[in-house]
């Protein structure tokens, strides 16, 4: 197979006009060629950050605050989870993770509730999926030795050494949720070590500092943050001391598209789109440790072509600007997962 057009081109992500090469799934060849082809071909999504249960209560419980959203063990949520079937949760689940598919993204880094039991029934729902879901079991010691991790809810909710000690051991991903209603739960989290935080809305300078002397990765997630009304992180100070992804959040909030929340951070931050597209899909893919999210020689063929005749895109002056603040679904031509 051969895509040819305008590709953004390894991990600085740099237009070329040229053709990517795929055999067998991979990318053997990037090559800088001139092509009459408007196409626009970039590595697929990776969603650095889902709670995709969510996905059966879409819209659900406005005007609550965070703690009464989301907040464990009787948050809305987590109330409205334990309602619902497992069949229930499997069909709304796939549903989501379709249309992450169909969107473009790859894989998703999942916080799964629900012990055990919750890493079941993303696994049935991932079934005949092309997406890729790396799944951070929660609650339980049980729930991290079944799936790739563990997902903590955050310092101020449960002492989790014990569970930060046994990820470790078993060689899997361990992330926290930190600094998201205020700065008090950040130091906590820390001192874990945790192979990267979320949300990180509200750093002060001690904690800044931390995480560039630490290199810990973070996960934003700024349009969950307004809706929640926590406020929104501020992504370049941490873009300048550490690596950065993006992820969407709770599917009760906001859709699973990475499209919207790309466009969204760079509206919002003072940081060049390039930066934007990198925390979509490279840094997210190094945090899951996943071999996705740059288009070069070796790397799986996880590959996102956008019609660059479209209404939307026809004309555009900066393809990388583009992609990042303007492009949505609608322009996509072919996904490749």
């Amino acid at each position: 197979m051969r895509l040819e057009g305008t590709v953004l081109r390894g991990p600085e992500l740099e237009p070329i006009s040229g053709r990517v090469v795929v055999e067998d799934g991979e990318i053997t060849s990037v090559e800088e060629v001139e092509t009459d082809s408007t196409d626009i071909v970039l590595p697929a999504f990776v969603n650095a950050h889902t709670h995709l249960g969510d996905s059966i209560a879409k819209e659900a419980g406005e005007g609550l605050s965070l703690d009464d959203l989301v907040a464990p063990p009787d948050g809305l949520k987590h109330r409205l989870l334990r309602a619902a079937s497992t069949d229930e949760k499997v069909g709304a689940m796939a549903r989501s993770l379709r249309m992450m598919e169909t969107g473009g993204t790859a894989a998703c880094l999942e916080f799964r509730e629900g012990g055990v039991d919750g890493v079941d029934v993303i696994r049935q729902a991932l079934t005949d999926r092309d997406i890729e879901a790396v799944v951070l079991g929660r609650e339980t010691e049980s729930a991290m030795e079944v799936s790739d991790g563990f997902g903590a809810s955050g310092a101020r909710d449960a002492e989790f050494g014990s569970l930060r000690n046994a990820t470790e051991k078993a060689g899997k991903l361990f992330g926290i949720h930190a600094g998201e209603r205020d700065s008090l739960d950040i130091n906590a989290a820390l001192d874990l070590d945790p192979d990267f935080l979320v949300h990180m809305v509200h750093p002060e300078s001690l904690h800044l500092e931390r995480v560039e002397d630490s290199e810990i990765p973070i996960v934003v997630c700024p349009r969950s943050n307004l809706v929640t009304g926590v406020g929104v992180p501020p992504i370049r100070e941490l873009v300048e001391r550490t690596t950065v992804a993006l992820g969407t959040d709770n599917v009760m909030l906001n859709s699973p598209s990475m499209f919207r929340e790309m466009e969204f951070a760079s509206k919002l931050a003072d940081v060049p789109a390039t930066e934007v597209l990198k925390m979509a899909t490279v840094n997210g893919a190094e945090i899951a440790g996943l071999d996705y999210g740059v288009v070069e020689a070796g790397r799986p063929a996880k590959l996102l072509v956008l019609d660059g005749e479209s209404d939307n895109l026809t004309g555009v002056q900066d393809v990388v600007r583009a992609v990042v603040r303007r492009a949505g679904m609608a322009d996509i031509k072919d996904v490749y997962l």
